[in-house]
């Protein structure tokens, strides 16, 4: 973890591909946790410090994760999130290169919560939610195409699963089709960029996250 971005209300920081954001049954300690120890280390704090998820990462993702400080802040970025005022940009490394260079893509997602994996459909089925976002090839090696990515609708594995069912598999996600893994266990998609009005101060913030300690992604970086 590495703090981007810090005022009274707000604490951005880069995850890394290990790292989960908020409790699960695996028991590991969330970046929830990380952070209030982190803040009570950097301002001496007796007691409990206060941090409040605001949105989730996939665990093998890298990149940005707002938590809010403050009591004050939490249920306004919870509402800022699920009325899209948050402005998300990912990068994601992909095999094949897409058939156009810049498209806007929509499906209709099923979640199958057994096997924690989403299903993307050209119509609607039941139980599906609809799923948009618009992509732009941006960077090109000899083997791999570097998409950015900007989400309409956050759901489940949106990403992951929407370019799986364009032909474009993500490197390293073998659930939804790579041939094999990355090496750190992680998928080369990564939260990149995020914009947005701050709650309480009403002033922009914009925040970018270095890419993760890779050849291939800081090729791609250097490039764009």
């Amino acid at each position: 973890m590495t703090v981007l971005y810090e005022d009274n209300h707000i604490i951005i920081v880069n995850k890394t591909v290990s790292e989960i954001v908020q409790g699960d049954k695996t028991g590991d300690k969330p970046l929830s946790e990380i952070v209030k120890e982190w803040l009570k280390e950097k301002y001496n704090k007796p007691g409990n410090v206060f941090c409040g998820v605001t949105h989730r990462l996939d665990r093998p993702v890298s990149g940005i994760v707002v938590f809010a400080k403050t009591s004050k802040a939490l249920p306004r970025l919870n509402k800022m999130f699920q009325d899209k005022e948050i402005k998300k940009t990912y990068w994601a490394i992909v095999k094949n290169a897409p058939k156009d260079s810049e498209g806007t893509l929509t499906n209709f997602l099923v979640r199958n919560e057994k096997q924690n994996k989403s299903y993307a459909y050209d119509t609607e089925r039941p139980d599906s939610k609809k799923a948009i976002l618009h992509y732009k090839l941006i960077g090109q090696s000899d083997k791999y195409n570097l998409l950015e990515i900007d989400l309409e609708t956050g759901r489940h594995h949106q990403i992951r699963c929407q370019l799986a069912k364009m032909g474009c598999i993500i490197k390293g996600d073998l659930k939804y089709g790579a041939d094999r893994s990355n090496p750190d266990g992680g998928i080369s998609l990564h939260a990149r960029k995020i914009s947005f009005i701050h709650p309480v101060s009403k002033e922009l913030i914009e925040v970018t996250a270095p890419v993760p300690d890779d050849n291939l992604w800081k090729a791609f970086e250097r490039g764009n």
